[in-house]
């Protein structure tokens, strides 16, 4: 018995330890969501001032810096030493594929969302509120479709890492011209003139105003521009060949250094996050009120989100690989939590990576390709939440939507969750462009910007989902054109340039000693 009970308290131990191993740090993200959303529904009845709640939110301050901290470095180095090392052909075919398959699932994410909208019909039980945002010209769908492609060819990259190109409207008032001549007469009388008197009174018409554009920026990092940049750097690097190794070298160190600082701060993040999530839940409004007048509308939302993200994305996940999605999906859950508590797909990408190159084996050349991209245009839960959210704000004001307006909210939405940056509640500054493409007033975004800050997180974690599903079904597609040994190859096996008179290079078990090629500054 004794004996018996040794064996079984070794496996038992063995078995805690295997599970601390693989599973501890996303048990302590998964605690810590829970522990912050019960510290701070505990703390709002302290009522709490601003300065209290700034210096409490401190922790998850941190962790949203780091985290943003790494996006820059993370992008450039993964994409320029992923691309290098890539053949043309087969980079073309990635990207052709990559691309073509964000634009698919974001087109059924709308599709989605508006079949739900219309069959729920949250809007008609909602009566719109009396305080708005005052009206005036908001920005046009072709303004913002010019700000895309402008964002994409940045003017100057050192602007671009910390701000966006927009495009501005501004009001110009012209007073009107004085004719001189009254515009109504009035016969008055008094006791002097008890038949009437003559009182000319003339009224100041209202200024003209025209609106102008001009352009701006807006303090957020240009994440699009500076992955053309990357992937155009990437591709030419690998076709100058031995002149370009120099560069790649530099980009493969800081995408190893990158990924050796997210493995030594990701066990900050459960600290951070219970300190980020009670922090938004002591700034957020009385959730009770909420739940009366925008109830219907989030359960919509919601229910489009778990629809394309738990039913139809694995789905094409299981229809183009013919793997287990749910598996796979197992390997992301420490990336989607980070994601609900962050609300930002960018600032989560750098945990997305290191989920997909340890726990779902995904090749890194495509990981570091894949996901830059995707957390700039994949957008599945940003673009079902603009769709839903125009037809939302329709129903409320008894707007009846023609089937040619629903095709252009579909199309508008698609390409307006494109251009949304990865940040927390990026969302509401493309809804202006949804909501004017179809006529539908744009001020009327504050019926939803109370609640809009729960859903952002719920969407941002579908973004994620589809970058990382989107990662594993390109992988599989072009698995013949990375053969298995050249995948993952540790940074000490990559030749670096130094001041010897050979290198060392290994190619299996064989190590080749060839000469060191030497570079002046202009070639270099």
């Amino acid at each position: 018995m004794d004996f018996m009970a040794s064996i079984f308290s070794v496996s038992v131990r063995e078995y805690v330890k295997d599970y601390i191993r693989q599973n501890g740090l996303l048990t302590l993200s998964v605690l810590a969501v829970i522990t912050g959303c019960v510290l701070g529904f505990t703390l709002r009845d302290l009522d709490l001032s601003t300065q209290a709640k700034i210096y409490f939110s401190f922790p998850g301050e941190l962790l949203m810096r780091i985290l943003k901290m790494l996006i820059l470095p993370l992008i450039t180095s993964s994409l320029m030493s992923g691309l290098s090392s890539m053949e043309s052909k087969a980079c073309c075919r990635m990207g052709v594929l990559t691309v073509t398959y964000y634009l698919w699932t974001t087109f059924v994410a709308v599709v989605v969302g508006i079949i739900l909208v219309l069959i729920i019909k949250p809007g008609y039980g909602t009566h719109a509120e009396g305080s708005r945002l005052g009206g005036g010209q908001v920005i046009t769908s072709a303004d913002a479709l010019l700000d895309l492609v402008r964002n994409m060819i940045p003017s100057n990259l050192i602007e671009a890492t910390f701000q966006q190109y927009k495009t501005d409207i501004i009001p110009i008032m012209k007073t009107p011209v004085n004719t001189g001549r009254p515009n109504f007469v009035y016969l008055m009388p008094d006791e002097e003139n008890p038949k009437g008197r003559t009182v000319l009174l003339e009224l100041t018409p209202p200024p003209d105003i025209e609106y102008k554009t001009r352009p701006s920026s807006s303090q957020q990092m240009n994440v699009l521009g500076i992955v053309i940049f990357s992937a155009t750097m990437g591709l030419l690097l690998g076709k100058m060949g031995e002149r370009g190794v120099p560069l790649v070298n530099v980009c493969q160190c800081i995408n190893e250094c990158v990924m050796k600082i997210i493995n030594a701060a990701v066990w900050y993040f459960p600290f951070g996050i219970i300190f980020l999530v009670a922090g938004k839940i002591l700034d957020m409004s009385d959730p009770s009120t909420l739940g009366k007048k925008l109830g219907w509308y989030g359960m919509t939302v919601m229910a489009g989100l778990f629809v394309h993200g738990l039913i139809l994305l694995p789905f094409f996940y299981f229809i183009l690989t013919w793997k287990n999605p749910f598996t796979y999906i197992r390997g992301l859950l420490q990336a989607m939590v980070i994601a609900l508590a962050t609300s930002s797909s960018s600032a989560t990408l750098p945990i997305t990576m290191k989920c997909l190159l340890e726990n779902c084996r995904v090749d890194r050349q495509i990981a570091r390709f894949v996901l830059p991209v995707g957390a700039t245009i994949n957008m599945d839960g940003t673009a079902l939440y603009e769709a839903v959210a125009a037809i939302f704000i329709a129903q409320v004001n008894d707007y009846e939507l023609d089937f040619g307006q629903l095709v252009t909210i579909s199309i508008t939405a698609t390409a307006a969750s494109i251009g949304a940056a990865g940040i927390p509640q990026a969302g509401l500054v493309t809804m202006v462009i949804v909501l004017s493409s179809v006529g539908l007033p744009a001020d009327d975004i504050t019926l939803i910007v109370a609640i809009d800050w729960i859903l952002d997180r719920f969407r941002t974690m579908i973004n994620v989902l589809g970058d990382a599903l989107a990662a594993g079904i390109i992988g599989h597609l072009c698995r013949k054109d990375f053969p298995p040994d050249r995948t993952n190859v540790p940074l000490t096996e990559v030749p670096l340039l130094g001041g010897k008179d050979c290198i060392l290079e290994v190619v299996g078990d064989t190590v080749f000693e060839r000469p060191t090629v030497y570079y002046n500054i202009c070639q270099v």
